[in-house]
């Protein structure tokens, strides 16, 4: 009797979980999942303390951080012409607008990424209770140290973000590359932090691995879904449970489907 292993039986890309069909099902059992009263609930948590994160910030960053930005930027000579010609043109002085903004475009996403990496440690294995109790109750729970992995995962995904959006800043004075940085270092804050927190708790690191590899562009499409939501201000208030919503659906749903396909040959 022979028992393949995990590795041999991953079957071509065209398997349905990884299309479309697979991503609208796990968004719209994310909506239904979202509107039970303790999902409800649960999204008070990262909300509050990205909220508490950005009042904190703001009072204890936000003056020192403008100066720094004012003295910084009389030193950039583009800038400076600009500004220059801009004054003479009798509009408006580039400078008064430009340092506010570059200060709300570093304070805002810090909480923004707390408030998702706590979502991802605390929040999340209430949602793979809640979600793996209901519609996934079959589906064995074999992961391990999930909650030291987690949090590792975590903690590198949030410095990882935090030095990226950093770094890239100077990139937004191109007119497009501000959307697209920002939708890019948010896809990648959700892909990167949730679809590990999605399975962690059930699948084994084997299964890991390859849930990961086959449903990569899936994982990374509901990054990107989340990300362009998370353009829209309303959306903050629910999108960290919501999103973990989806890469459950979407990542247990994977796992169930990579379980039932394992046959023994006699």
């Amino acid at each position: 009797m022979t028992v393949p292993r995990p590795e041999s039986i991953i079957p071509p890309a065209g398997n349905a979980a990884t299309g479309a069909a697979g991503i609208a099902r796990a968004f719209k059992r994310a909506l239904v999942s979202q509107c039970h009263p303790n999902m409800l609930f649960a999204v008070l948590l990262p909300f509050l303390i990205a909220l508490l994160g950005a009042i904190l910030l703001l009072w204890l960053f936000w003056t020192p951080l403008n100066e720094w930005l004012r003295f910084e930027a009389s030193q950039w000579q583009t800038i400076n012409q600009v500004d220059d010609w801009m004054v003479a043109a009798g509009l408006f002085s580039l400078k008064i607008y430009l340092v506010p903004v570059i200060a709300a475009a570093i304070l805002l996403p810090i909480s923004g990424i707390l408030g998702l990496a706590i979502a991802a440690v605390f929040v999340m294995p209430l949602v793979l209770r809640h979600v793996g109790g209901r519609e996934y109750a079959g589906l064995a729970r074999q992961g391990r140290n999930a909650t030291a992995v987690s949090v590792w995962n975590a903690l590198w995904v949030s410095l990882a973000f935090g030095a990226g959006w950093l770094l890239t800043l100077p990139f937004w004075l191109i007119p497009p590359m501000a959307v697209i940085l920002s939708v890019f270092w948010w896809a990648f804050a959700f892909t990167r932090m949730l679809r590990l927190d999605a399975i962690v708790e059930h699948a084994s690191p084997a299964e890991r691995a390859i849930l990961i590899k086959r449903h990569n562009s899936g994982f990374w499409l509901i990054g990107l879904i989340c990300s362009l939501l998370n353009l829209l201000p309303p959306a903050w208030i629910i999108l960290p449970v919501f999103s973990g919503l989806v890469y459950a659906h979407y990542g247990l749903d994977a796992l169930q489907r990579l379980r039932q396909e394992r046959t023994i040959d006699v």
